[in-house]
């Protein structure tokens, strides 16, 4: 008897755990999908062409910034530029292996094939969640940030990733879930490996 109570109990909150998530995702993808569409509704062919630009050159920025670190502590002579150049490094691409792991686990399709009625500006191949441009650029700015706690090295590293991020959404090719996700892992990481600096 006792035995069978515990097992129903356990059936009841794995049906409640169910339903609970089953409709927290509606909404979420309910959200993000009008989310989108407004977005998608207010596009012009001059900020397409620049959010194109910013998505496009995302990974050269997160080479270029350690790369110009190690380049200048070289140069310089100066070994705690060149830690900091490591300690970016490493972040971005932790975080891009803890991305490519997360999209194989969760195989979130893109908004375009999730919601066929909305068009993207381009239909890249993959999964969605979480974001990898967004999650890079947030790692590489949050690692830049914490290297150099200056207001004018703040600013713009994170001006830079929120736009990217932002890029995304506007492109049609992620979810602002996707986004956020992909924001949280990006700093998280960063502030994980912290301990790399200088």
């Amino acid at each position: 008897m006792k035995g069978t109570l515990i097992q129903h109990t356990w059936l009841y909150a794995l049906l409640f755990l169910f339903t609970t998530t089953a409709t927290a995702q509606a909404r979420i993808d309910s959200f993000d999908i009008h989310m989108l569409q407004n977005i998608a509704d207010t596009r012009t062919a001059g900020q397409t062409k620049f959010f194109l630009l910013i998505s496009n050159t995302n990974d050269y920025m997160n080479v270029a910034i350690p790369a110009g670190l190690l380049i200048g502590g070289i140069i310089d002579h100066n070994p705690d530029m060149r830690q900091n150049a490591l300690y970016i490094a490493t972040s971005t691409a932790t975080t891009t292996l803890l991305n490519t792991a997360l999209k194989l686990i969760f195989k979130r399709p893109r908004p375009f094939k999730l919601h066929v009625n909305f068009t993207p500006v381009y239909t890249p191949g993959g999964y969605s969640f979480p974001s990898g441009h967004t999650s890079s650029a947030f790692s590489s700015a949050t690692a830049l940030a914490r290297a150099y706690p200056k207001w004018y090295v703040i600013a713009p590293a994170m001006l830079w990733a929120g736009t990217v991020g932002y890029s995304r959404m506007y492109l049609g090719v992620h979810n602002p879930s996707d986004v956020t996700a992909g924001a949280l892992l990006g700093a998280g990481t960063a502030f994980g490996l912290g301990f790399m600096r200088p």
